[in-house]
């Protein structure tokens, strides 16, 4: 086992840099208690890419664990869609590759490019709401609300529906890793959830109409379509991993630029910047902390440590992208940086459907605060900012500015 706990790793949300590498320097690969089972944890860059691409870990825990049992009819009819069935983050080939071909087209950078004036026209309209008041806190009058608009802009969800997948979502997450006995509220969301995205679902059929959900009920490959507990954990998956992310990469990265006065001022001055500005956003905050579970498919040598048959692997993402041996002058934020193959989006098959979205919307949000709000600045010092609880995702619970 290591010297450094999981809690230590997770509590150091603001300046987690100096706790990974403490464990990158100590061991490659790492093992730990979590949730009453050993965790695997690699924290260099090449142990991370390595595992990422590596067939002889699965994503499909059923590969390798026995299936669950002693939930009640209604709780596993409700709760199934999201955790058991066939989604793009815990499946393999063939599965994944079929479920992925069947959604794919929505994201590819061509079709995504197409929503650019959509999304400049929800971001203005967010800063028109504050722009007079001076101050604002970013998490929720920016943050938080553009991907929400823009995925379910994508999807077709009604604009009064929103706010209910915010909530959803939240306490979805933040249940994820609870003890047993604790995850009660989590599964109460996750079933309402399912019964909003059936009534969805069953509309959709009956009034398709130009919106990614209408397009998911009728797609077909082949001959193939996606069935009902296909398309409701995609949905779910969509709006899930659809706004939670990216409101951590707008958060996350205006706090890295605001921190790197010198870095905003040359964004300020050089829009062209913005591309890059976002990938090296992207590295040095890493909004994804933790990589999704695999687990070895057979005993697997690596690192001089032996992961056996069923043991859980993840990759520490923050720890990969701050990796000295991959990128000089890790700890340091440099938009102009040229090589920056970084891993904030995953690597292998399992790279983020979404990243194309993402990376737009980003763009958008931080370029647009630059040009509107050219006075921007924090209105508390960095170590009074609140972070929440949880490992997966390094997110801010308010970012309060001034203008």
């Amino acid at each position: 086992m290591t010297q450094i706990s999981l809690s230590e790793l997770f509590s150091h949300k603001h300046n987690p840099y100096p706790i990974y590498a403490q464990l990158r320097e100590q061991v490659p690969l790492a093992r730990f208690r979590w949730m009453g089972t050993d965790m695997w944890l690699l924290a260099g860059y090449d142990q991370a890419t390595t595992i990422l691409k590596d067939p002889r870990f699965t994503m499909d825990w059923q590969k390798v664990q026995p299936a669950q049992t002693g939930r009640s009819d209604d709780v596993a009819s409700s709760y199934m869609p999201l955790a058991w069935s066939k989604h793009l983050l815990n499946t393999d080939p063939p599965d994944h590759t079929r479920l992925r071909t069947l959604v794919s087209k929505a994201f590819i950078p061509r079709m995504i490019e197409q929503l650019r004036p959509r999304i400049q026209q929800l971001m203005d309209g967010l800063l028109d709401t504050v722009q007079a008041q001076g101050e604002m806190d970013l998490v929720a009058g920016v943050a938080v609300p553009l991907p929400i608009a823009v995925i379910s802009d994508l999807l077709g969800i009604p604009v009064e529906d929103r706010k209910l997948f915010r909530t959803w979502t939240q306490i979805i997450v933040q249940s994820q890793g609870a003890a047993p006995g604790q995850g009660a509220s989590g599964l109460e969301a996750e079933k309402a959830f399912v019964r909003y995205i059936k009534t969805l679902i069953t509309n959709k059929s009956a009034h398709p109409d130009n919106d990614l959900t209408s397009q998911l009920v009728l797609a077909e490959e082949a001959g193939d379509r996606l069935n009902e507990d296909e398309l409701i954990s995609m949905i779910f998956l969509l709006i899930t991993a659809g706004h939670e992310t990216t409101v951590n990469l707008i958060a996350n990265g205006m706090l890295a630029l605001l921190e790197h006065p010198d870095q905003m001022r040359l964004l300020c001055a050089d829009s062209s910047l913005l591309p890059g500005a976002v990938e090296e956003l992207l590295r040095y905050t890493s909004p994804v902390t933790l990589s999704g579970p695999r687990w070895a498919l057979e005993d697997v040598s690596l690192y001089g440590q032996v992961i056996h048959k069923g043991e859980m692997v993840r990759c520490a993402l923050l720890a990969a992208n701050t990796d000295p041996q991959q990128f000089p002058d890790p700890d340091v934020l440099d938009i102009l940086r040229r090589e920056n193959q970084h891993v904030a989006f995953g690597k292998g098959i399992h790279f983020c459907l979404g990243a194309p979205l993402a990376r737009l919307e980003g763009q958008i949000a931080i370029g647009t605060l630059l040009r509107r709000l050219p006075h921007l600045r924090l209105a508390c010092d960095p170590q009074q900012l609140t972070w929440k609880e949880g490992g997966s995702l390094r997110n801010l619970v308010s970012l309060p500015v001034t203008f």
